[in-house]
């Protein structure tokens, strides 16, 4: 908690500036889109841009043929739109590790906000130009665009911070996203903008965030260690630490920064497959594909999907539904923002393989609640009870020691080729699991559960053996704790990195 308060301090202001300007056009999208339009609403009638959107597909098509479609039609329509976001986070991530070695980070994340208001365009007017095809557009453009930010900000944003505040600004990614679902729950609602008039402009309101980080982003540095690292300009990152950390001295971090600079010196940029391949980052590769499916398939979005059906079943009137829901959106949210506090408190480890054990217990009660509803009319309550607390564990938890974790176990020059793996494995896994999740619930019901359980399990079991703290670490002092797993001994071994340089990152 000291160092949560130590960055309030106005000392810091520079950085949480940054952090808010970082966030507000980051990850905050991503959640916004993944709650107003998301993949459970494929096999839930309770989406309200759901029911709007059938309908706006069904009219234009009358208007222009003076039939109607067959509703499953409609509903392969509405699937791809809600599909078609995926693919375009997909193509974004697999662009986007070239394009921020070439242009940096910054001009990259300023061009991705224009992407995104072209999108919010699109939207806007879809219903006034009654073009179903333009909603399509605005959802492959936000996709893309997400697929930037999603790898951008974590980077950016690790670089930014001093090592005893690294833990807090990367967790913070993970607060933005959990804040723009919150956001999407909020202006979803029927009172707002959630109503069949104003649908196209919650879709377009996203593009706000956009509008704002494009305004206020040139106003920041690029990160210190871009600077010293791929530019040379020890004065540049000087000037930089102190726009963001405020006057002290900082001599120690610049010596890590250095000391990276003359490690990556020595080695090349590698390219994915050679990221690969490399045995040098074989345990990092383990550790981030197993967090990374973790993620995936922890359980959160049937938490979400099967939250409609227990709020049902505890008999909350219908029109108090969706303010429950908001409830556990805001649970999140707060969950993930006390995970910020706690992070450079008990470390990435624990709270990782804890959170873990924790949701596993939590599903493995939810499934015999579930079962057990309609045998017991009192049962339904504790099932209530479980989703919060399933929700508050994935904050406290996963969510936002996850990106922390990743973020710091790749040195600079490794980190666009594995944050490219990374997005590769979000956007696939989304598209995947929202194809396969509906088949899943209806075949399975609520033992869709002892998936995510055993899933969970066996991630707690690696992490607790394998992941090596990073808490307090320089760069170098992380790489050589997995030297010792993917050499089997504590030197480190610069004869395993090949020499020759390449300019950019790349498939």
């Amino acid at each position: 908690m000291e160092h949560f308060i130590f960055a309030l301090q106005v000392q810091f202001r520079g950085l949480l500036q940054m952090i808010l300007v970082l966030g507000i056009g980051g990850s905050f999208p991503y959640g916004f889109h993944i709650s107003v339009i998301n993949y459970p609403s494929v096999v839930s009638k309770s989406c309200l841009v759901f029911q709007y959107i059938r309908k706006f597909i069904n009219e234009t098509w009358i208007d222009r043929h003076g039939s109607p479609l067959h509703p499953e039609t409609i509903m392969l329509l509405w699937s791809f739109i809600v599909a078609v976001y995926g693919i375009g986070g997909f193509l974004g991530s697999l662009c986007c590790g070239y394009l921020t070695t070439k242009y940096r980070k910054k001009k990259c994340q300023m061009f991705t906000n224009l992407i995104m208001l072209v999108a919010a365009l699109f939207m806007a007017l879809s219903k006034t130009a009654k073009s179903f095809e333009m909603v399509l557009v605005g959802r492959f453009l936000y996709g893309i665009g997400a697929g930037f930010s999603l790898n951008i900000h974590p980077q950016y944003v690790g670089e930014i911070s001093p090592k005893k505040l690294r833990g807090f600004t990367n967790s913070t990614v993970a607060v933005f996203l959990t804040l723009g679902k919150l956001t999407g729950q909020v202006v979803g609602l029927r009172e707002i903008l959630g109503s069949e008039a104003l649908w196209p402009w919650l879709l377009a309101s996203s593009g706000l965030s956009a509008l704002i980080q494009l305004v206020t982003l040139p106003f920041f540095p690029d990160s210190p260690s871009y600077l010293l690292i791929q530019k040379g300009n020890e004065e540049a990152c000087r000037k930089a630490i102190r726009k963001l950390w405020g006057d002290g001295d900082y001599q120690a971090e610049i010596d890590d920064i250095m000391k990276e600079k003359g490690a990556v010196a020595s080695t090349k940029t590698l390219r994915v497959l050679e990221v690969i391949k490399e045995r040098s980052l074989r345990w990092q590769l383990y550790i981030l594909m197993i967090v990374m499916t973790t993620l995936q398939l922890c359980g959160i979005n049937a938490i979400y999907f099967y939250s409609f059906e227990v709020f049902h079943t505890a008999k909350f009137e219908e029109y108090l539904i969706p303010y429950v829901s908001l409830g556990v959106g805001l649970c999140e949210c707060l969950s993930t923002i006390l995970c910020s506090t706690l992070i450079d408190r008990f470390g990435r480890k624990v709270l990782l393989w804890g959170g873990y054990l924790l949701m596993c217990s939590v599903l493995a009660l939810l499934t015999m609640t579930l079962s057990l509803q309609h045998r017991f009319f009192w049962m339904h309550y504790f099932s209530v009870i479980l989703i919060f607390l399933f929700v508050v564990f994935f904050g406290i938890g996963p969510s936002g020691a996850t990106i922390s974790v990743m973020v710091e176990i790749f040195s600079q020059s490794y980190r666009p080729s594995a944050f490219l793996i990374v997005g590769c494995i979000n956007w696939m896994g989304l598209f995947v699991l929202g194809m396969i999740f509906p088949v899943i619930v209806d075949n399975l019901g609520p033992f869709c559960f002892l998936i995510f359980l055993g899933t969970l399990a066996l991630s707690a079991i690696f992490i607790y053996l394998y992941l090596p703290e990073t808490k307090g670490k320089s760069i170098m002092e992380i790489k050589a704790e997995f030297n010792k797993l993917n050499f089997g001994k504590k030197e480190t071994s610069e004869n395993n990195f090949p020499k020759e340089q390449l300019p950019c990152t790349k498939l």
